[in-house]
């Protein structure tokens, strides 16, 4: 059944053939029906009519509502699909990136295809008909898997198409062709938005079977540097070779994000989770030193934290994933530390620390595997499960709280929140509420008597 984007689609459609124009399917959406990906996201775009004539057809159905920074793109109310029409742009003569946008409903399809940023993108599929215009063989590079630019000078006009063209070969498993490379390394992606680069960097997170891809194609763009300079630097720095026999931190980084990525959906923050996976050895290249012949990174998830936090903060201000992603890193050498020696004290302590403890399992599962050796993980993953439940389950125990003290006789003050803290750490030791507060009353009762 088809959704109600492309039923409102067919509708326009008919309207506008009444008109003497053409509506085309265009962009992600005629893409991903050819890779058999579900459609999310409905773009059309009409063709020979006149401005004033879409509008009238438009407001004939609903709330119309003007989008995006040039006249021509619209929306209507209630739905979740682009209208555009075909835009070209004329030189203003100011400079090679100075030029003006202007709708042109009567250019040719191929003129209007020659401002999208791949040839995969550049496909116009006819809502009524179902034809499909291909002006820059984008079926034959979806079919050999490659990303390729349409047009050098359009594609310069964009330096966020360098960040798009890796999030895409991360997401669809493709290889950018060599002149997109070539490129792609010339622009200049400084002076792009954060939310920009973010968000094509939460594509490759968030959908990619392969991340790592991501980051490998910029790396061969020479296009690491400016926004992800913590992630290029880990290129170089060795390990030990009998606990990283895959190689590089650079390496490794690449193969717990292809880890994680497999675990992502099984997380409570699925962003937060996966920048972590990217982040938590950052700090390696710092302490990585070699002592009496072995090398080591002693100390490495503290200095991660703080250069996650210069990455991060580069990149988003959103404090809350932030404060999640930091948390993940800082803990994320524990479980697999700890699990078969430490003290049942120091677990609940871990899993307490941890904002969401389900997502450190999952990255030190990730950090385990993303190594160049075969590693079955059940074992160690079972007996942190079985701790965390440990844990749930003493959380769901009552605990002391402010009515208790005041029942002891404790007047609101510095003291109160003391005793809630000195509570809460005897919870986790295993301690009942009764004899945590027999603990407190004689605590108190010396304090009295000092």
């Amino acid at each position: 059944m088809e959704n109600k984007d492309i039923h409102i689609a067919k509708v326009i459609a008919q309207e506008v053939s009444k008109k003497g124009g053409r509506t085309f399917f265009v962009g992600g959406c005629v893409r991903d029906e050819i890779l058999g990906i579900d459609i999310k996201d409905v773009d059309i775009e009409v063709h020979n009519i006149e401005v004033e004539d879409l509008v009238k057809i438009l407001e004939s159905i609903g709330d119309v509502q003007k989008i995006g920074s040039f006249f021509g793109v619209f929306n209507i109310k209630g739905y979740d699909i682009d209208i555009a029409m075909p835009r070209k742009e004329k030189s203003n003569g100011r400079g090679h990136k100075d030029f003006e946008i202007f709708v042109d409903p009567f250019i040719g399809y191929k003129e209007a295809a020659l401002r999208r940023d791949f040839t995969i993108n550049s496909l116009m599929k006819d809502v009524l008909s179902g034809e499909i215009i291909d002006s820059f063989n984008g079926i034959e590079d979806l079919n050999n898997k490659i990303i390729r630019h349409v047009n050098d000078d359009s594609f310069c006009e964009d330096p966020l198409r360098v960040f798009r063209g890796a999030q895409f070969a991360a997401r669809f498993d493709f290889e950018i062709d060599e002149k997109t490379k070539l490129l792609s390394s010339t622009m200049d992606v400084s002076s792009l938005a954060f939310e920009r680069v973010f968000d094509e960097l939460k594509k490759a997170l968030l959908k990619a079977n392969k991340p790592s891809i991501f980051f490998k194609s910029l790396k061969d763009m020479n296009q690491l540097s400016y926004w992800f300079k913590e992630v290029e630097d880990l290129i170089g720095i060795n390990q030990s070779e009998i606990h990283h026999p895959e190689g590089d931190v650079f390496t490794h980084t690449m193969m717990v994000l292809d880890e994680a990525a497999k675990l992502r959906d099984q997380a409570k923050n699925k962003l937060a989770f996966m920048l972590a996976a990217l982040c938590h050895d950052f700090g390696k290249t710092v302490t990585t030193e070699l002592k009496n012949g072995k090398l080591t990174a002693y100390g490495h998830e503290v200095e991660s934290v703080t250069l996650a936090k210069g990455l991060l903060d580069r990149l988003t201000n959103k404090i809350s994933l932030k404060k999640e992603t930091l948390n993940l890193i800082k803990l994320h050498m524990k479980p697999n530390q700890m699990y078969n020696s430490a003290k049942k004290k120091s677990m609940m302590k871990l899993w307490d620390d941890a904002i969401h403890p389900s997502d450190l399992i999952l990255l030190a599962k990730a950090d385990a595997l993303g190594r160049g050796v075969k590693k079955d993980y059940s074992e160690i993953e079972c007996i942190l499960n079985k701790s965390l439940n440990e844990y749930k389950e003493l959380m769901l125990e009552p605990e002391v709280v402010g009515k208790d003290l005041i029942a002891l006789g404790l007047k609101p003050g510095i003291l109160f929140s003391e005793y809630i803290k000195l509570g809460h750490k005897l919870h986790l030791s295993g301690l009942s509420k009764d004899e945590i507060l027999k603990h407190i009353k004689a605590d108190i009762n010396k304090k009295s008597l000092v």
